[in-house]
């Protein structure tokens, strides 16, 4: 039988993800490791930029049927996990309107994978400061 192993206590690891999330790869510079926390943060800051840059919208949240529910508040949770980046765009007032184009929807998209590649970097850095990862 499998030997259960003891929570780490939540001090331990809510500092680490707070700090990543609020600074993409920041819980990798907190945890001394900051090779991965410097490719992290160039990685989701570059998705980020670029999906700026292609004047990708970002989702408002919407309720309504199951998939505008579904597309429109997970594309909200997906924009706010890039955390500062996502915050400074909302702050000096990044609008756009969601037209048709492929330019556009891909940087809808860049937006959205951002704020996903951010939630893996807060998992790994979870990983780390709770000792299932070296």
């Amino acid at each position: 039988m499998a030997e259960l192993k003891a929570a780490a206590p939540p001090r331990n690891w809510i500092p680490v993800v707070a700090l990543g999330w609020f600074i993409p790869g920041g819980g990798h510079f907190l945890l001394k490791r900051p090779g991965r926390g410097a490719i992290l943060a160039a990685c989701v800051a570059l998705m980020f930029l670029l999906g700026l840059m292609m004047r990708g919208a970002m989702f408002q949240w919407q309720t309504g049927d199951l998939l505008t529910t579904v597309i429109y508040c997970g594309g909200f949770i997906g924009d706010l996990m890039s955390g500062v980046l996502f915050l400074l765009a909302r702050a000096f007032g990044y609008e756009q309107p969601d037209m048709a184009g492929h330019v556009h929807d891909y940087g809808t998209k860049f937006l959205v994978a951002a704020g996903l590649l951010n939630i893996l970097a807060m998992v790994d850095a979870y990983e780390i400061a709770t000792g299932r990862k070296d």
